[in-house]
Parts: C-alpha cells; sequence; structure tokens
C-alpha cells in the first residue's frame, strides 16, 4: 500500500495566504505527521512561532504575528476586533494589553494572552486587511465604545477612518444604530459636527 506523503506546495499555499504562518492542524490536512512536522523545524525550513503555530522560514516574521498567532489559534472564523482592530487600521496610539479577537458564540473560550469576545458577526461586518481578519473599521469603532474606551479616543479613530477614507459616514451611522448604547451616542455626535 503506498501512502501520499506531505504536500509542500498545498501546505505553502495555505501559508502565503497567512504571511507564512500555519497551524500543526494545516500542516496535517497537507499531509504532514507530527515527525515529519517536527523534523522540518529540526533542519530549518518551519520556524516554530508557539505551540501549535508555525511559520515557513522564507517568510520573515510579519509585525502582526501576535494577531497571526491569536487569530491561528482561535480557528477559522474568529476575526481580530475591538481594540486590536482599532491598532491594526492604525487609528489609535493606544496599545491593548491583550490580542482581542471575536469568536463565534459556540466557540472555546480559554486562551492564554487574548481577550475573547463571543458574537455573530454578519458577513459585511468583516473584511480582510493586512493579511488578517479583522472587523470592519465601523463595527471596530461600534465596538470599542461600547466596550469603554475613552470617548476621546473613540472620537479620534472616527476622524482618522473619515480622513483616510477607511470608512463612510453611512456605514458609521449604520453601525451606530446596529448597535446602540454608547456607540450610538458617541459615533452620532461626531457625525454631526
Amino acid at each position: 500500500m503506498h501512502t501520499q506523503g506531505p504536500d509542500y506546495q498545498h501546505l505553502y499555499e495555505i501559508a502565503e495566504g497567512q504571511a507564512g504562518y500555519f497551524t500543526a492542524r494545516q500542516a496535517r490536512a497537507a499531509g504532514f505527521t507530527a515527525e515529519r512536522l517536527s523534523s522540518n523545524v529540526k533542519n530549518g525550513k518551519f520556524l516554530r512561532v508557539v505551540r501549535g503555530v508555525y511559520r515557513l522560514r522564507h517568510f520573515p516574521a510579519s509585525p502582526y504575528e501576535q494577531l497571526f498567532v491569536a487569530h491561528l489559534m482561535t480557528g477559522d472564523r474568529s476575526v481580530i476586533s475591538h481594540e486590536s482592530a482599532l491598532a491594526l487600521y492604525d487609528l489609535s496610539d493606544v496599545l491593548p494589553d491583550a490580542v482581542h479577537v471575536t469568536i463565534p458564540r459556540t466557540a472555546s473560550r480559554r486562551r492564554k494572552r487574548l481577550r475573547l469576545h463571543t458574537n455573530r458577526l454578519s458577513p459585511d461586518e468583516t473584511t480582510r486587511y493586512m493579511g488578517l481578519p479583522v472587523t470592519t473599521v465601523a463595527r471596530t469603532v461600534a465596538d470599542v465604545a461600547n466596550n469603554g474606551l475613552d470617548e476621546t479616543l473613540v472620537r479620534q479613530a472616527i476622524g482618522d477612518a473619515l480622513r483616510r477614507g477607511l470608512v463612510t459616514v453611512e456605514e458609521l451611522r449604520h453601525q451606530a444604530e446596529k448597535r446602540g448604547g454608547r456607540a450610538r451616542k458617541i459615533i452620532l455626535e461626531m457625525l454631526e459636527r
């Protein structure tokens, strides 16, 4: 009986879309046994970033490595969100103390150094930015406003996002109405200026 070996090309294609990063699960799906994965780490083809997450050696470390790792550790349906999304969009000078990720309500909630939020996100509330799945700017602003981020920082993010063309007034207004609460108040006041 002939068994198929590891498919380096398939693994490369997976990793290429993730800035060179991949999970042990993705490697297994490409035909890599635990022994073959370990062998590739030992010979320098793969670099172990954290338990279960690797990077192809010829890809440089991403400045967003923590975000890629967080996304890969929390599953395909997770997205970078809240203060981490704000930082990714370069709309805040405040660096979050943990990586914020939104996951489906049914996902596992235990992760170290991650701040997990559970929510159902509609397809129009997520996008890809710098190769990462992330909440849209409008959704991000609404999330951080409702999560209690300092109002001055929320207003600064809205102004910067509008000036840079990362969001439209209509998108912000839609999220303000949809999310309600503090987000509605801050966003609508900012748009009336």
